[in-house]
């Protein structure tokens, strides 16, 4: 009979115990009032270190604002991205322009969207990430009114990109290429001026690239090698303004090289170098080298009477 009543005592409690876990449960899930008595409020579910009951913040996004760009404000988002930029604040306007851009896919902002966004970088000298998105343009919408200008800041990024001559010079050659891509699809546009010193400005640089391997093998003894070089870079830049100094680099490697030669090999470099001095002579008179080059012809003459006297 005890035991019976036992029984009954410990259903009955365990019953009520399942009463206030369910009641517990279903008030975790609804926030506690003042008017509510401290024994129905909520639980403090918060992590350590918060103080309880207070709600954690919303995480801003990279503009300041409380919440992210939807379907529902990309409206007023659009014309705060466009404030930002009107401001030249072109980071900012950057990261809202990269966050409306999907989705506005489909719509007839989508372009203007995608050419900001790309201007924001150029504007902001970024033009490895200015040349990248300008392209993606011309990739994506290639008949509207604004490719042409996306396909020449798309150069204009990528020339300013090109490195020091004396870095690698892949990226220069890569816009040399896309320079004149943009020219023979727009061949009527209005930066035909501004596209030919690009061209030039840039194989100036390749010339001097090279006019620096001529130059390294003349002061390290390699004779023959800028020989080489110099035939070179007379194929390959014959209306360099650099042309002068590379004769001129020509002549002193041709005239140290008779000078230490042996005696049957000085005749014929002597003359070589007497060829690269009336080139310098007659293309570049007016050169800053053709007086030291006039000078060396004189003496190579003068050396060449001696030998010939000596063979006679």
């Amino acid at each position: 009979m005890v035991k019976k009543i036992v029984n009954i005592l410990i259903m009955t409690l365990l019953a009520s115990s399942s009463a206030y876990c369910a009641a517990d449960f279903a008030l975790l899930r609804t926030p506690c009032t003042p008017a509510q008595a401290p024994s129905t409020c909520v639980l403090d579910t918060s992590k350590p270190g918060t103080k309880p009951g207070k709600q954690p913040k919303q995480k801003k996004d990279r503009v300041g604002n409380s919440r992210k760009i939807t379907f529902e404000n990309f409206d007023q988002s659009y014309e705060r991205a466009l404030k930002f930029y009107e401001n030249h604040q072109y980071l900012t306007a950057a990261g809202m322009f990269e966050e409306l851009y999907p989705l506005s896919l489909g719509t007839p902002r989508a372009d203007t969207i995608l050419f900001l966004f790309a201007e924001c970088y150029y504007k902001n000298k970024d033009y490895n990430m200015a040349a990248f998105h300008f392209r993606d343009y011309v990739r994506r919408f290639p008949n509207t009114e604004k490719t042409e200008d996306a396909f020449y800041y798309c150069i204009s990024a990528i020339y300013n990109s090109s490195p020091d001559y004396s870095l690698d010079q892949s990226n220069t050659e890569y816009a040399i290429e896309e320079i004149k891509a943009f020219l023979q699809a727009y061949p009527n546009n209005s930066h035909i001026e501004e596209c030919n010193l690009m061209l030039d400005n840039l194989r100036v640089k390749l010339a001097r690239k090279d006019l620096e391997i001529l130059k390294l093998y003349y002061n390290t003894d390699h004779y023959e090698a800028c020989q080489i070089a110099a035939k070179n870079f007379f194929n390959d830049y014959s209306y360099s303004p650099l042309m002068p100094e590379a004769i001129y680099y020509l002549v002193l490697n041709n005239y140290e090289y008779a000078r230490k030669s042996v005696e049957k090999k000085k005749e014929e470099r002597y003359k070589a170098c007497l060829d690269a001095c009336d080139r310098m002579e007659r293309n570049y008179p007016d050169s800053k080298y053709a007086k030291e080059t006039n000078r060396i012809g004189v003496d190579v003459k003068k050396n060449l009477e001696k030998l010939q006297k000596k063979t006679n």
